[in-house]
């Protein structure tokens, strides 16, 4: 099961990191083992890593409508890095 990285910026960490159930929720038809990172720097900059079971329903959920609004809702400014474990 790949292990993904999604990295990117937000408009208010507190606020993005408060919405980690919302997070494990939207992602669970997919993915599990759901964990938020903060950058140690303290900057707007975060990522979510995700144990992926089901890649291509992982793909369909990224361009859906309703993680489009889950972005805006936690915050989220594009671009977003999807990055693979490998290893």
């Amino acid at each position: 099961m790949p292990r993904i990285v999604f990295t990117h910026a937000v408009s208010d960490r507190a606020h993005w990191a408060s919405k980690h159930a919302e997070r494990v929720t939207a992602f669970a038809a997919w993915g599990t083992n759901v964990i938020d990172h903060l950058s140690a720097d303290g900057s707007n900059n975060v990522a979510v890593s995700v144990d992926v079971h089901d890649m291509e329903a992982m793909q369909k959920a990224l361009n859906s409508p309703e993680l489009a609004a889950a972005k805006q809702a936690h915050g989220v400014i594009e671009p977003v890095a999807v990055l693979i474990g490998n290893s």
